[in-house]
């Protein structure tokens, strides 16, 4: 990763800790509620996250990003998306009707450390893209492809940075629920 973007990737870390509401952080409860040990929670969480559906979406905004090698590109790479019946990868969210918080902070955390980055021009032409065609707003996950597009990480790093960032957070509420007994 280079240097400025280090602190992009901790940002992403620290936002992506901990969502009481993701399929993900309720199976590890789950699991901690029963008492399973601290490496079933994980185990627990991991294979929850491993859905195509939770972060399975990061890989898919990846993969959307890289279809589209400058931002002329990407008015085909949405069109070609949409006429197949697909939705935009890393676009919309359960929760955050207009707009994922996180996504904006993330977002403008890359931004600020590679404002030049032509991955991150792709990026933005994806959401003004999204928007024209009045499409939900960009989620974590879109904001999770785009840092590692910027950064040069290998595909599937987007959903490894949220995986290992939601380690610390299903840990933390495995260790408050065996506190409570």
């Amino acid at each position: 990763v280079p240097a400025g973007l280090a602190a992009a990737v901790q940002t992403a870390l620290v936002l992506t800790a901990d969502h009481e509401l993701a399929a993900s952080t309720l199976a590890a409860r789950v699991a901690a509620s029963v008492r399973a040990d601290p490496y079933a929670v994980v185990a627990t969480g991991l294979g929850a996250v491993g859905g195509a559906l939770h972060g399975g979406a990061a890989l898919g905004a990846e993969v959307m990003l890289s279809a589209a090698q400058d931002p002329a590109d990407v008015p085909r790479v949405v069109g070609d998306l949409l006429r197949r019946g697909e939705r935009i990868p890393g676009f919309g969210h359960f929760v955050y009707k207009t707009g994922d918080p996180r996504a904006a902070a993330l977002l403008q955390v890359t931004a600020q450390h590679a404002p030049a980055s032509p991955r991150l021009a792709v990026a933005r032409a994806v959401i003004a893209e999204a928007r024209r065609r009045a499409l939900p707003e960009p989620n974590i996950d879109f904001a999770l492809a785009t840092l590692t597009s910027v950064a040069g990480m290998l595909p599937g790093s987007a959903a490894a940075v949220s995986a290992v960032a939601r380690t610390a957070g299903w840990l933390a509420h495995a260790l408050a629920d065996y506190e409570r007994g």
